[in-house]
């Protein structure tokens, strides 16, 4: 029983959006305008070192001009945590003096302003993810990954927003609200690093960390139209990372970046891959960045359809616009069907086994969000219950991965969490033999989703639409995402062959995704960015990096990166 009352929730959110909308003011309206910084707002990472250390921006310069907008991000987009504005300033102002004195950068990302995703802890700053009952404790230490940020020299301005438990795909959650997409107010940012995905597309932020267990950094990436890129297991430290289900490990979760460019990303790789924290519990193994080179014909595989939930039209031209752009820069492109079944399964299966009891017990007084409803819903059957909803859905729809998910989703013995992970692990020895060993692709060109962001509070009947990412942290592969392209209705309308033709998948979700355009509308979508996934093989988290550039190369200046926003 919480020490609750069921609305103290609400005088909790109350006092602390108040708490931050009063510290984002003060700091705004105190700061000033240096003439020519506005231009570090279009600059990458590395281009801002480079600037600071030729004299062109100071630290405090490219601070204040990413605050000012990072305040704009937050007032479009409600993408904001805990704000830590006056220690930033601070921070610019004693590196400003220490450069000037010494000449000597302090690291790879002297003065570029950085964000962290909530879940992250930072002395004096809670780390709530969403939860009332978790606001109000401040860190008394920082994670590993904000202390290696902080000794590269990178200035944390603000830590972002994500969704109820971090088990979803829309960014909402009782005590922050709900962070939109930059591109369209009716749709959401995505999940779970959705504040991360927002206030970089807006320039609010020149590098981002999240974390990703099913597709939570990659999708806002997709979303939003930034790069991200989701390693293996092991490369960053997740030591310091606060979770709503801690203890579990049966599908890893992993810190990533996520950025404007390419160039970003490899940078924080190459500047944190194996440096975690030796004394944590959580520590990642000492392999440092390795550089790779390339062949200068790359064999690509490709596919349109994960076999759970047909792509949209939008998020296909997305994948052949890529795959066309290859072929015409001389690498060797093929379509071929992935063999993912069973993952939905073994993932919801892993996920439900404790009927979600650990990571719902974290709400305490706070309204469960609507995104978690179907996530949660299959622990709440019985047996007889969930037997005949699968019989039915057999007999009228004949929709084998909606129950393939249902008949998973149910909490379990011990002994069939070991056959489940037993599953696992089979799934990945077959993986390897039918994609990598059979085909002898350098990587795979894939959907990010079936769709482009959701308008909000669809995936509380889509949340399995997530299977396209979340295949990939069962597999534990490392995967880049590329933004390529935007919705644009006169080339991604749904034809016959989604609304009426054989389904690729499940007929329910594809019926919910396409049917009446109230998801899947084109005309609303306009504009919204499409990304892709450029997936390798495990422990080739370099080479990915490297292909990432080789499509990003391929594709050609396509309005994504430092300064977009503008063309809204």
């Amino acid at each position: 029983m919480w020490p609750f009352s069921d609305s103290s929730w609400k005088t909790v959110a109350s006092q602390k959006t108040k708490e931050r909308d009063a510290r984002i003011s003060k700091t705004v309206t105190s700061l000033d305008v240096f003439k020519g910084a506005e231009a570090s707002l279009q600059a990458t990472a590395s281009e801002i070192v480079q600037g600071i250390q030729s004299g062109k921006w100071t630290a405090v310069e490219v601070v204040h001009a990413y605050i000012r907008r990072a305040a704009v991000a937050q007032e479009k987009t409600n993408c904001l945590t805990e704000i830590l504005f006056d220690d930033a300033l601070a921070q610019a102002k004693a590196l400003d003096e220490e450069f000037a004195a010494t000449g000597v950068l302090k690291g790879a990302f002297h003065g570029v302003p950085v964000t962290f995703k909530d879940q992250y802890e930072i002395t004096g700053y809670d780390a709530t993810i969403g939860y009332t009952t978790w606001a109000n404790k401040p860190s008394t230490y920082d994670a590993h990954l904000v202390r290696q940020a902080k000794a590269a020299g990178a200035i944390i301005i603000a830590k972002t927003n994500v969704p109820q438990t971090m088990l979803s795909f829309e960014c909402a959650n009782p005590l922050w609200g709900r962070t939109t997409n930059p591109w369209s107010s009716a749709h959401t940012s995505g999940g779970s690093s959705g504040g991360e995905g927002a206030v970089l597309a807006l320039d609010g932020s020149a590098l981002g960390f999240g974390s990703d267990i099913g597709g939570s950094l990659r999708i806002p990436a997709h979303f939003c139209g930034i790069y991200g890129f989701k390693p293996g297991k092991g490369r960053f430290s997740t030591s310091g990372a606060k979770s709503s289900n801690p203890g579990f490990e049966a599908i890893p979760s992993v810190t990533g970046p996520m950025a404007r460019s390419v160039g970003d990303i490899e940078l924080a790789c190459r500047t944190f891959f194996g440096a975690g924290d030796p004394t944590a519990v959580e520590a990642c193994p000492p392999v440092p960045f390795r550089d790779v080179k390339l062949n200068p014909k790359l064999r690509f595989g490709y596919y349109l359809s994960d076999g759970y939930i047909k792509a949209s039209p939008a998020c296909q031209r997305a994948v052949l616009e890529t795959v066309a752009a290859l072929r015409k820069a001389g690498h060797e492109c093929v379509e071929f069907e992935p063999p993912t079944r069973p993952a939905m399964g073994i993932f919801a299966g892993l996920t439900s086994a404790d009927g979600y009891a650990t990571l719902l017990s974290q709400l305490g007084p706070d309204p469960k969000e609507k995104s978690l409803f179907l996530v949660t819903l299959g622990p709440k059957f019985n047996s007889f219950i969930r037997w005949l909803a699968i019989k039915v859905v057999l007999a009228i729809k004949g929709d084998t991965v909606f129950t393939e998910g249902l008949s998973n989703s149910r909490v379990k013995s011990v002994r069939e969490f070991w056959g489940l992970a037993k599953q696992r692990n089979e799934f990945n020895k077959a993986w390897n033999v039918a994609v990598w060993d059979h085909h002898a692709f350098d990587g795979i060109i894939a959907p990010v989703q079936a769709s482009p962001a959701l308008p909000h509070e669809a995936s509380t009947t889509l949340s399995p639409l997530a299977v396209a990412t979340f295949l990939y942290n069962l597999l534990d592969l490392p995967v880049g995402i590329v933004p390529v392209t935007r919705v644009d209705p006169s080339k991604d309308k749904v034809t016959e062959e989604w609304t009426n033709g054989p389904g690729h998948g499940s007929p329910i979700f594809e019926e919910n995704l396409f049917a009446k355009e109230t998801v899947y509308n084109v005309e609303k979508m306009k504009g919204l960015p499409i990304g892709i996934q450029v997936v390798g093989k495990k422990w080739e988290d370099e080479k990915v990096i490297a292909m990432m550039d080789v499509v990003d190369k391929a594709l050609g200046p396509r309005g994504f990166g430092p300064g977009s926003w503008k063309a809204e």
